[in-house]
């Protein structure tokens, strides 16, 4: 049998954590499964897993297997993209994962310039407002607009997400428009639900920061909910200063505190390994940055 899908086999084992997952991810059978670790482990010339009472754990040998794979995993990859450095031109097929409103409001556009400049590039766009694992997902890409990486994410800071406070004016016409921070713990505040206990941060000379509990009647996990419960005046929002800002020149919104800056929030790359990136990874990494910089006054 093939020992490269052999060891393929083995790794996803190991990170799926049981023979069944590993089935479902590679889109194989179990039984080939078993027949792919058999062979793995008669290469290695030892028992590589043992179970336990809930999920597969690995053996001694089966750690030292485990990064010998990856290892041969890696190598092997970047034979293609060897191929793609001769012919001098990205190819090939990138997935690539972030939450709907960043998709519609500016990656989608993003994307098509880049599939533009390089046509031999195949994209799969995975639309998620929750963070996706990118090994069990098998995403190459993924940009989160997040101050809270995780310690051990490979990522690249693309710019940063400046965000305003916004309402309708039937809102404000009804209820009042806030003075100061602190009113806004009286008004009807739309917050996103991911964060949990919504706080927002807001800073102004001289008087520093601020941070001030919110709530509300109606929370979401799509940012594009709640500007659209904003625009027809269910409350006081905090949205992308890029999203908000048409809305207000054509009068749909008002910005609320003006002169009060919102806590900006960092936009990020995240991929899984800076060895043997492909070609193509590393030319939408590196339009994505430009083109974030170029239009880094609308963020």
């Amino acid at each position: 049998m093939d020992r490269i899908t052999s060891a393929n086999v083995f790794v996803t084992i190991a990170e799926r954590g049981s023979l069944a997952g590993a089935a479902e991810a590679l889109d194989m059978s179990r039984a080939m499964v078993t027949r792919y670790l058999a062979e793995m482990e008669e290469w290695a010339g030892a028992r590589l897993l043992h179970r336990t009472t809930r999920r597969l754990g690995l053996t001694a040998a089966g750690e030292v297997t485990l990064a010998r794979c990856r290892e041969l995993l890696a190598l092997a990859g970047a034979i293609p993209a060897a191929g793609d450095a001769g012919a001098g031109e990205p190819r090939g097929l990138l997935r690539v994962a972030c939450a709907q409103f960043l998709a519609q409001t500016a990656l989608a556009e993003a994307l098509a310039g880049f599939l533009r400049r390089y046509p031999r590039v195949t994209l799969d766009l995975q639309v998620d407002n929750r963070a996706v694992n990118l090994v069990e997902q098998r995403i190459d890409l993924a940009i989160r607009i997040t101050n809270a990486l995780e310690p051990n994410q490979i990522a690249r800071k693309l710019g940063e997400c400046r965000s305003m406070l916004c309402a309708a004016p039937a809102y404000l016409a009804a209820h009042g428009l806030p003075a100061a921070p602190q009113d806004l713990a009286r008004h009807n505040c739309l917050a996103y639900s991911y964060f949990g206990k919504s706080v927002w941060e807001l800073a102004r000379a001289p008087e520093g920061g601020v941070a001030v509990p919110v709530g509300g009647n109606l929370t979401s996990n799509e940012s594009m909910a709640l500007l659209a419960a904003a625009v027809q005046g269910a409350g006081i929002a905090l949205q992308p200063r890029f999203v908000v800002q048409p809305l207000v020149a054509a009068g749909q919104l008002v910005e609320v505190l003006p002169e009060w800056q919102v806590q900006a929030l960092g936009m990020h790359a995240i991929y899984t390994s800076r060895q043997h990136m492909p070609p193509s990874l590393r030319a939408l990494l590196d339009y994505l940055a430009d083109w974030f910089t170029r239009r880094g006054a609308e963020f």
